[in-house]
This record gives structure tokens, C-alpha cells and sequence, in this order.
């Protein structure tokens, strides 16, 4: 149990590290207007998160503020088709999350009048909202005493009580570390400072220990080695999957299907391809996989990394026709999921 005069020094040390040093978020309310009285739309909080699940805030802002230029509000994204909302997410990955995005919104507009519950567990309810998110939004939205976790606060945690545990066996008693430190006085501001401190300064490689406000209690730093915190596990392997993406094309238009709702990239739009599997594909097994009978022409292989699995696509491209296709422009491609967009253009890369 952290002491209470501990508590409060790192607390107030922090916070007023935070109010001097404040990041300029497009979806923040910074501590100098939330003084003056304004708070933060739940709206945007919530769609924030979201996006930096598993992204950084350089990439997730310009999709924030396209999102919120098109969908100001949770009824305008809640009314948006599928489609439309997961062609604009296409780029953040974890497609999952979009589908997760439709459903709450539909949610909040239709089974709450368009306002977010106020407390964590009525968050919890909602599709989509797992405990960190939940937390975020009632922390920085709501005022909630809330614990607000994410990897920055799992880094600070671990290096200032020099938690030896690896991750992600840590993850509970880190969790169990901040939530001492939760209170009630200025929970969003708190969430958001500790979030600020290992994103700018308790950075992962190359901490500037120098202008922590917290140096003088960090337990990592008077050890000698703070980058070396938080311990891990030593890496498994990553399994790596082979397929191979059809590019059928008819004039300028390619042929697209849309995967799924289910599963991996689940309802978005995608080259035609095999399965995924750990084997390779022989030339007459990628044949019979083909979408349409058609004079292949193999033009190269991709490799993207995914969260679980590596991937190598061989490509194959033809001029034909199918049944079933969405035939779409060239120019139309840039809404690909990245893995696809990466093949298309490659694919693509020499034809006139």
C-alpha cells in the first residue's frame, strides 16, 4: 500500500507537471479550460480512445478529425451506413473496432437518447467498451474516479516502484499500483497526466529522467537502470501465413470482394484471395483458387505483420471478368485495408 504522504506528494507534483505541460490534443479539454469550466464531450473522448487502442496520436488524429468533421456527433455516426464508416476507418487496423464503433453509437443514440451513461459500470454495458475504455471516457469525460491503465501507465508504474514482475504477468499488480493513486480531485486531469508523462517524458527507449516531476520517488531511476523497466517476457515467435491476392482487372477498374463480417478484417473491402495458411501455394493450387479462369500473370509478393501472424501474398494478376466482383477505380483503392492497398499497389505498379 503506497503511503498517504507519498500518495499525495506524487499527485500533487504531477499534476502540477500536467498543467504546465499539457499535450494539445484535438479531442482534449486541456487543464486551463477545464478550470474555466469546460468539459470534455463524451463523443469524442470515446471515439479517441478508440482510434489509440492501437495507434499512435500522430496517425489517429488527422482519422479524428476527418471523423468529426463528417459525424459531429453520435447521431450522425450512428445514422452513417456500414460501409461508409468502415472505409473511412481503413488504415487504423483491428477492423473489429469499427463494427464495435457502429454498434455503440447505435446504442447511445438509440437506447439513451444520444447521451453516454455516467458511471463506469452503465459504460461497461455498451458494445464495444472494455474496462480501459470505459474508464477513460468516465475519467476524462466525466470527472469518474475511474483507473485509467493504458501501456504509458503501465510503463511509469512499473519504473516507479521498480515492479519486477515481467508483463504481462505484471499487468494486475500495476493496475493495483495506479489505482492507489486514483482520486477524487481532478480524475481526468489525473488519467490524462499519467498518460502525458509516459508518452513524452517515461518514454520506452531513452526516458528523460531529468524532467520527470516524479525522478526524486522513482525506486527504476535510483536503481540506475530506468529503461529497463517494465521487465518482459522473453518474445514467442511470431507464426507466419502465405496466400495469394487475385488482382482482375478490366480496363481501369479492379475487382474487389468484401471479406466476411467475421473475423479478420471482417466487412471490409479486399482483393480476391486464398486462404491464409502456414504452406505455400504451388502454381496449380493458386490456379484453382482463382476467382475467374483468366491468363495469371504472377507480378510479386507483399509481406505485412500482423498483431498474431506475419503474411507473405504472392500476387497474381489478370484482365477478365468474374461474377460477383465490386468493380472499382484505381483511384478508388486508397479505402483499402493497408495489407490490400500494399498488394494493389504493387500489383498495379507496372500496368499503363
Amino acid at each position: 500500500m503506497t503511503p498517504e504522504s507519498l500518495r499525495q506528494s506524487l499527485r500533487t507534483r504531477l499534476l502540477a507537471w500536467y498543467d504546465q505541460n499539457a499535450r494539445d490534443l484535438p479531442w482534449r479539454v486541456g487543464p486551463a479550460a477545464r478550470r474555466d469550466g469546460m468539459r470534455a464531450d463524451p463523443y469524442r473522448v470515446w471515439l479517441s480512445e478508440v482510434m489509440l487502442q492501437q495507434t499512435t496520436v500522430p496517425h489517429a488524429a488527422p482519422y479524428f478529425l476527418k471523423f468529426t468533421q463528417r459525424w459531429p456527433t453520435v447521431f450522425d455516426l450512428a445514422r452513417e451506413d456500414d460501409a461508409e464508416v468502415m472505409a473511412a476507418w481503413a488504415g487504423l487496423g483491428y477492423y473489429a473496432r469499427a463494427r464495435n464503433l457502429l454498434a455503440c453509437a447505435r446504442a447511445v443514440a438509440g437506447q439513451h437518447g444520444g447521451a453516454f451513461p455516467d458511471t463506469e459500470a452503465g459504460l461497461r454495458e455498451l458494445p464495444g467498451l472494455g474496462p480501459y475504455t470505459a474508464a477513460a471516457v468516465g475519467a476524462i469525460a466525466l470527472d469518474l474516479p475511474t483507473n485509467v491503465v493504458d501501456g504509458n501507465v503501465e510503463r511509469v508504474m512499473a519504473r516507479l516502484f521498480a515492479v519486477e514482475t515481467p508483463l504481462p504477468d505484471a499487468k494486475p499488480a500495476l493496475k493495483a499500483l495506479a489505482g492507489e493513486l486514483v482520486g477524487e480531485d481532478r480524475p481526468g486531469d489525473w488519467a490524462q497526466a499519467l498518460m502525458d508523462l509516459g508518452a513524452t517524458v517515461c518514454r520506452p527507449k531513452a526516458p528523460l529522467c531529468d524532467r520527470c516531476p516524479l525522478a526524486a520517488a522513482c525506486a527504476a531511476l535510483a536503481g540506475g537502470a530506468p529503461e529497463t523497466y517494465p521487465r518482459k517476457a522473453a518474445k514467442v515467435a511470431r507464426p507466419h501465413r502465405n496466400g495469394v491476392a487475385y488482382i482482375l482487372t478490366q480496363g481501369d477498374q479492379v475487382a474487389l470482394v468484401r471479406r466476411p463480417p467475421k473475423g479478420l478484417l471482417g466487412g471490409m473491402l479486399a482483393l480476391p484471395t486464398s486462404d491464409w495458411r502456414t504452406n505455400g501455394w504451388s502454381d496449380a493450387e493458386a490456379m484453382a483458387a482463382a476467382p475467374a479462369s483468366a491468363d495469371w500473370r504472377s507480378v510479386g509478393e507483399v509481406d505485412h505483420v500482423f498483431t498474431h501472424f506475419s503474411l507473405t501474398l504472392r500476387l497474381l494478376r489478370a484482365e477478365g471478368e468474374a461474377e460477383g466482383m465490386i468493380w472499382t477505380q484505381r483511384s478508388g483503392l486508397d479505402a483499402l485495408p493497408s495489407v490490400f492497398l500494399k498488394a494493389a499497389r504493387v500489383g498495379l505498379a507496372n500496368l499503363l
